[in-house]
């Protein structure tokens, strides 16, 4: 009886050290690897939040999916981030849509300078929109999220007090803004965002669009001197989170379902933390001594009336193509009526 055990367990102790490989090789298969791109720097509250994407959604995935985190270029450029996670390059990416103009034309909608007044309210846009028309010229990837940053103002090298202060200045701007520029008398300087603090200390620029965040986030604090909240002419740029297609197909409901249920939480939280970089850029230019130029109403409205024709614009060209712009715009005024004072 005793041979009998001894062989028994002799007899477990190889099956299992015969099975273990297999076990192992099995644990390893059940982990999906991605790689995700991100253009903001590393340090930026933008690129931090997203990394936090990344480990909650190991955390509660219960590490089926490990997330491979590149911010600030470091993997694909911000204007083909999108392609690259078409491609495979990436297997998430982030990026701006503006950055590669024509490709998403419905969604320039979001773009427009409608007056947008809040980073969060923004991005609650930004997800309402793909929700309401789940554009096709998305169809290519997985959307993650979308989102948006607050208002997009003028920031300037000196005041800019009314619109012929504008006239003939250099100013940085890429995507949509560019017209946005034209409209306001500007002429459009085309810099990527991460050389916009160089062009504006040269001089090769008198100023440059974004909201106040980049003030503080981007450093152009240093080397502007004023800001102009030309709110009626205000937008924003839509920012996309979006995966390879067969990456997300690969994973098993239960983790798409566990990540889609992330991906709804931090719309809120992408929107909430803009809000928070733009109240810390202002305090920043601010404590720079910089002046914050707040236009009359009547001013404001110049300025509103000026960028008008864009709109316009933008409703006949989708026309052209046979897409809902005139309900997309009319459900973007209608959503920013409703959500913001």
């Amino acid at each position: 009886m005793k041979k009998e055990g001894t062989l028994l367990v002799a007899f477990l102790v190889l099956a299992f050290l015969l099975f273990l490989p297999w076990l192992a090789s099995d644990s390893h298969a059940q982990t999906t690897t991605l790689r995700f791109s991100n253009f903001f720097p590393q340090p930026h509250k933008n690129s931090l939040l997203m990394e936090q994407w990344c480990k909650e959604v190991e955390k509660r995935t219960n590490g089926k999916v490990k997330i491979n985190y590149y911010p600030g270029g470091t993997l694909t450029p911000a204007p083909q981030t999108y392609d690259s996670v078409v491609r495979g390059i990436a297997d998430i990416g982030e990026s701006v849509l503006g950055y590669t103009r024509g490709k998403f034309p419905l969604s320039e909608v979001v773009d427009l300078p409608i007056g947008v007044r809040s980073g969060y309210v923004a991005s609650k846009l930004a997800d309402g929109y793909y929700r309401k028309f789940k554009p096709k010229e998305f169809d290519e990837v997985q959307v993650m999220y979308l989102h948006a940053h607050g208002p997009g103002i003028l920031h300037t090298r000196k005041p800019v007090k009314k619109l012929e202060d504008v006239k003939g200045m250099k100013i940085r701007a890429s995507g949509l803004v560019t017209k946005i520029v034209q409209a306001l008398g500007g002429a459009p300087v085309g810099t990527p965002m991460g050389e916009t603090y160089d062009v504006l200390s040269k001089g090769v620029a008198d100023g440059a669009m974004a909201p106040y965040e980049a003030l503080e986030g981007w450093k152009w604090g240093e080397v502007i001197k004023s800001s102009t909240e030309d709110w009626g002419a205000a937008y924003t740029d839509m920012m996309f989170v979006v995966m390879n297609k067969a990456k997300w197909n690969a994973l098993p409901p239960d983790v798409q379902r566990t990540i889609e249920k992330i991906n709804e939480e931090w719309v809120d939280k992408q929107g909430r933390v803009w809000d928070e970089i733009d109240k810390a850029g202002k305090d920043f230019t601010l404590k720079l001594g910089n002046q914050i130029i707040p236009l009359s109403k009547a001013e404001d409205a110049r300025w509103a009336q000026r960028v008008r024709p864009l709109l316009d614009d933008y409703v006949k060209a989708m026309k052209e193509k046979n897409l809902p712009g005139s309900e997309a715009l009319k459900f973007a005024e209608d959503f920013l009526k409703a959500n913001q004072k």
